[in-house]
């Protein structure tokens, strides 16, 4: 078979129509949701996912979006892309981040602007946030999912921006 079987496009279509791989928006080591040091995180309520923990040496750090997808909220610390079949899928970068106003971040990403999976979002200065006491355990959560909707990450394992972090589960 040559480059032009026609069945391979058509396969290719029908796979890519199915699976929506999320990126990891940080570099760092992985955990489940269920060890993130916030409770609404850690029972799923905001929805299932999994959170990524930057490295100890890490100092800014470009977050990037996690799916191809139009961009319906970003703030400093936060930011929503929805796919365009739907699901949602929220960056929250550290915890409790919310109380810097914005020190130590910048936003780089438009809302109602189109981006693809890996396209720069916001930046993270890690000392800075780490330097007030404020984790940085940053949860990426499907939203309106169930807290199992993923299979829980093996604790520990490393991943870097942009990387595949989960699939969204079928729809």
């Amino acid at each position: 078979m040559s480059h032009s079987d026609v069945t391979a496009p058509e396969l290719s279509t029908e796979a890519s129509a199915q699976i929506i791989s999320v990126a990891s928006p940080l570099p760092g080591r992985l955990i489940p949701l269920s060890e993130v040091p916030d409770p609404v995180f850690a029972k799923g309520l905001v929805g299932g996912g999994a959170a990524i923990i930057p490295d100890d040496d890490a100092g800014v750090i470009t977050a990037v979006a996690p799916l191809d997808g139009k961009v319906v909220k970003v703030m400093p610390h936060a930011y929503i892309v929805q796919h365009a079949s739907g699901p949602a899928v929220l960056v929250h970068v550290g915890i409790d981040t919310v109380r810097l106003k914005g020190e130590g971040f910048t936003v780089i990403a438009q809302k109602g602007e189109q981006v693809r999976a890996g396209d720069p979002m916001i930046t993270v200065d890690v000392t800075l946030v780490r330097s007030k006491d404020l984790s940085m355990c940053s949860p990426v959560v499907i939203l309106d999912s169930a807290a199992d909707a993923i299979e829980a990450p093996a604790s520990g394992g490393r991943v870097e921006a942009g990387a595949r972090l989960f699939d969204l589960p079928g729809r």
